[in-house]
């Protein structure tokens, strides 16, 4: 058993370190290819050498990241077979549709024309090269819209059905998948989100230039770009945050719980702007949730329901099994202990099907069908021992998620900071305060995107599939040393391949604007 549960935490640590190195990349790439599009597209209709010169440029930058994500991903997804085979097998049908439509579809989609956008300026016409860099951001967009549809699944399972017969899951609606609410928000978010993390890029950047009174118009320019693209995404963030909100609450009430540290629910409930949680606090204790909290009134209310007045249920309400219904109601339901008793009758109904199976008993076989069928519903619950168990990290769901909402806050100010000095008051830019505020930004942004990722998946602990299947029964059949062994690999690759990444990067930014731009001319 201790081995077992090696396994599952080192597999665990792997996946999130492949994860979280993978979202370095990410959303600079979903974000910065939009940028490169608008600038390539202000360059078709002016045709001056100077916004070619911007345009090569950030593409320069965008094609670095691209190749290193590309190799991150595709480690990522070939864990789903060496350390989480279990979890593949279980629903490979459905989880394995969107990431073959991702491949066959949105990569081939960028490969085929990125290749335009990096060798096709003097081969192809210029509108069939500003069509391909479009295509490359929109093949970008549709890659990461496949990828959030197959995460959305596993936070919201739907459009399937168990078949004994198989001991697995099926697909029995493809479009039940891939329209469900909580795809579309988590697409939007994740994407838009990136549009602010490429903005801020191109800001902190523009703003070293501008420190070092090198390229100052483009760094003017690139602002001016920049800006109005991490506007737009941080306005689409905070609205497409908001439905997420609320379909976390419906779906993954225990990690909306987890988010605010939320122990006992009620109605009125106020939202923590500011807390740091009391160590000691657990579900069995009735010590205080906060050494210090501060609140905003009704604010977790309107978050999760768009009602001051609504009921939120806190952890201890929802093991106890008391939840709201579709009609913001407080009702009673099954509570985790009841769920963990349904979930081993499945359990063990599965195994008489197996069983009868076994002896051609097709009386057997249809009753013990039934009695699964009946009792499936909680059939991930039959791996718990402890009601408990169905709790997240509280602390790390907690800190994380305020983390990602107060820099975010920071984010839409800073980004309207700068937008209106660049129009209205442009010479404020030389102040040294701004342009610094703009480099330390860079990693700001960085930290809010980690950390949003970090609430999405630690939040929906120890669910690999939401209520279906936990992290423990998922993994592959591998001794711990193994995976500790290729944690550490990768920990040195990715890292290696991160500082070649930041180097390339710098060598690029220190050369490229004195080469190509101020050598420009129109």
């Amino acid at each position: 058993m201790n081995d077992l549960i090696s396994v599952v935490d080192w597999s665990r640590w792997q996946f999130a370190l492949t994860a979280m190195y993978h979202w370095l990349f990410v959303p600079l790439t979903l974000g910065i290819s939009v940028i490169v599009g608008i600038m390539e597209t202000i360059y078709y209709r002016k045709r001056t050498a100077r916004w070619l010169a911007i345009t090569k440029f950030w593409m320069m930058l965008f094609g670095i990241n691209f190749a290193v994500g590309v190799a991150t991903g595709i480690i990522l997804e070939f864990e789903f077979g060496t350390n989480w085979s279990n979890y593949s097998w279980f629903v490979g049908d459905i989880f394995g549709a969107p990431l073959a439509i991702e491949g066959l579809l949105a990569f081939f989609m960028e490969s085929t024309f990125i290749a335009v956008m990096f060798f096709g300026w003097k081969k192809v016409s210029p509108g069939f090269h500003l069509a391909a860099t479009w295509l490359t951001a929109i093949g970008a967009s549709i890659s990461a819209l496949w990828i959030l549809i197959a995460n959305a699944w596993m936070q919201y399972p739907v459009g399937m059905a168990f078949d004994p017969a198989q001991m697995r899951n099926v697909m029995d609606n493809f479009w039940e998948v891939v329209l469900s609410p909580v795809a579309i928000h988590k697409f939007f978010h994740a994407v838009l989100s990136g549009w602010v993390l490429a903005g801020v890029f191109v800001i902190g950047v523009s703003c070293w230039f501008i420190l070092r009174k090198r390229s100052v118009e483009m760094a003017v320019s690139s602002i001016k770009v920049g800006g109005w693209v991490a506007l737009a995404g941080i306005l689409g963030t905070l609205w497409t945050g908001d439905g997420s909100a609320v379909d976390v609450a419906k779906v993954q009430p225990m990690k909306l719980a987890a988010m605010e540290g939320l122990y006992n629910g009620g109605r009125d409930q106020g939202i923590i702007a500011f807390g740091i949680l009391n160590p000691s606090k657990t579900p069995q204790n009735d010590e205080a949730e906060f050494l210090f909290s501060v609140k905003i009134p009704y604010g977790l209310s309107v978050l999760a329901t768009h009602d001051i007045h609504g009921f939120v249920p806190g952890i201890n309400d929802l093991v106890n099994g008391i939840a709201i219904d579709e009609n913001g109601d407080t009702v009673k339901v099954d509570s985790y202990a009841e769920r963990i008793e349904i979930g081993k009758r499945s359990h063990d109904a599965l195994r008489a099907y197996d069983s009868a199976a076994a002896l051609g008993n097709t009386a057997a076989m249809d009753s013990a069908k039934t009695v699964l069928m009946d009792n499936y519903k909680y059939f991930g619950y039959g791996y718990l021992e402890s009601p408990y168990e169905a709790v997240p990290p509280v602390a790390l769901t907690f800190y994380s998620f305020h983390i990602m909402v107060i820099f975010g806050g920071y984010l839409l100010v800073f980004i309207a900071l700068i937008l209106l000095l660049v129009y209205k008051y442009p010479a404020l830019l030389n102040k040294k305060w701004i342009l610094w505020l703009g480099m330390i930004t860079i990693p700001i942004v960085w930290v809010c995107s980690e950390a949003g990722w970090i609430t999405a998946e630690v939040g929906r602990q120890p669910w690999i599939i939401e209520g279906l299947m936990p992290t423990r029964a998922a993994i592959s059949d591998i001794s711990a040393g193994t995976v500790q062994t290729t944690f550490w690999l990768f920990a040195i690759v990715f890292t290696a391949l991160l500082a070649a990444e930041i180097g390339i990067m710098l060598r690029a930014i220190d050369k490229g604007s004195k080469t190509d731009y101020e050598n420009a001319k129109d």
